[in-house]
């Protein structure tokens, strides 16, 4: 008890420190974590309505945020970590300003993303009473290697679920994990309607010798029907939850959306209700660097994240439709992954008639390389990011702008756009 309030207490003075030195998301959780190794285990120890873990390669912060905001829609009050900041210290560094002395967390559901292999730490202290495992893609190679570790991990995420899990159909990496667990699964994807849309969000999986494995929804399974780039149904057996019209554009936040709805109705059961659920999700803003818009000048500047193949090429398709100026941003740092030859599995044809104005951070001429490889032409290379945004602004004035980037590179330029434009900052998102 009195090692856990050490552990409480210096936690939250190492957060005041980071936080006035404007950084330090999973340095607090570290202290913490040094004096009591099992504070986090103590922490969720009265959340008796769920612990859900949220994980997969694509999806993760959106698909956190929508299901906090289904779940505080009907009235549940819910610990999350909503910046992104997704290892097991950047999950006890949020916890921290919540919690008091005695180290019990007060709340009725937990919902954390985290990390593949991060999860894993999380399990060994707190099984997970719930997982919603989204997609496997190839990501940080240096990190994760071969994409069957990365299924491998996942796998072991939903074994170690003690109650339920919510799985991707349509994904043939999670959809083998998924069907081996000995807890009800719950399953969302496209609708049969759409089907021709599922190579823009799944990794190829190259097993010629099994055979493709298909789920026919049953109760309290859903099915995406989109109405268009924005608006559709999250389809049950027996509801509709619909027509929403999201925030966030584009296939990819749509299923996201179908993930949480299905995950929310299991943790909620008979208190589920749909036109509640549908509010909810309208009232979603993108978060930080996903789709979000900052205004500029008075012209809207979008910030899209991109961090391996798969997302790159759902960013292109979704945005890519209407072409607007165009800034790439690429980093290789610890977080983006250092190996980068990712950019080779991208197909940039649809930047190809407007081109591209600049190039920028530290892959910023690897990156213009492999724009020329798809003949997209390149206007500037500017390795420095603030140099590069404020170049990309002056050259267009009066009209929408649109940056591609990876982590470490949407971190510095939204850092920079809060200072300038009052942004909220870092981990201080308002809830929608």
């Amino acid at each position: 008890m009195l090692r856990t309030a050490a552990a409480v207490v210096a936690g939250k003075t190492a957060r005041a420190l980071a936080r006035r030195r404007g950084g330090g998301s999973a340095f607090p959780g570290l202290v913490a974590e040094r004096i009591d190794p099992g504070i986090l285990r103590h922490a969720l120890a009265d959340v008796r309505g769920g612990i859900v873990v949220v994980s997969g390669t694509n999806g993760k912060t959106t698909t956190t945020k929508m299901l906090v905001a289904l779940l505080r829609a009907h009235g549940r009050s819910v610990f999350t970590n909503p910046t992104g900041s997704n290892f097991t210290r950047g999950v006890l560094s949020e916890m921290l300003p919540q919690l008091p002395v005695s180290g019990r967390l007060r709340s009725d559901l937990a919902v954390v993303e985290l990390d593949e292999a991060h999860a894993m730490r999380f399990i060994a202290e707190v099984p997970p009473t719930h997982s919603l495992l989204l997609n496997v893609a190839r990501d940080q190679l240096d990190r994760f290697a071969e994409i069957d570790h990365t299924a491998d991990l996942l796998a072991r995420l939903g074994a170690a679920s003690t109650q339920g899990v919510v799985a991707n159909a349509d994904d043939p990496f999670i959809s083998r994990a998924a069907g081996a667990v000995d807890v009800p699964v719950r399953w969302f994807g496209l609708d049969a309607s759409i089907a021709d849309r599922l190579p823009e969000l799944t990794e190829h999986d190259a097993r010629f010798d099994d055979e493709p494995t298909t789920h026919e929804p049953g109760p309290g399974d859903a099915r995406l029907r989109p109405h268009d780039e924005r608006s559709f149904d999250v389809v049950f057996d027996d509801v509709v939850v619909g027509p929403v019209t999201l925030q966030q554009r584009g296939l990819a936040a749509m299923i996201n959306a179908t993930a949480a709805t299905t995950t929310a109705r299991l943790l909620l059961g008979e208190a589920f209700d749909a036109a509640i659920a549908a509010e909810a999700l309208a009232a979603v803003r993108p978060p930080f660097g996903r789709g979000e818009v900052v205004m500029v000048d008075g012209q809207p500047l979008e910030l899209v994240l991109v961090k391996n193949p798969a997302g790159f090429g759902v960013a292109l398709s979704t945005y890519g439709t209407t072409p607007v100026a165009t800034m790439v941003a690429i980093n290789d740092n610890d977080a983006d992954g250092r190996d980068v030859s990712w950019l080779y599995d991208v197909s940039f044809a649809n930047l190809r008639e407007r081109g591209v104005a600049l190039t920028s951070g530290v892959r910023a001429y690897d990156m213009a390389l492999r724009l020329h490889y798809d003949d997209v032409h390149t206007d500037r290379v500017v390795p420095d990011l603030d140099e590069a945004l404020d170049a990309f602004v002056a050259a267009h004035p009066d009209e929408p702008k649109r940056i591609f980037c990876t982590y470490t590179a949407m971190m510095a330029l939204r850092r920079t756009l809060a200072a300038r434009h009052g942004l909220d900052r870092f981990g201080e998102e308002t809830p929608a």
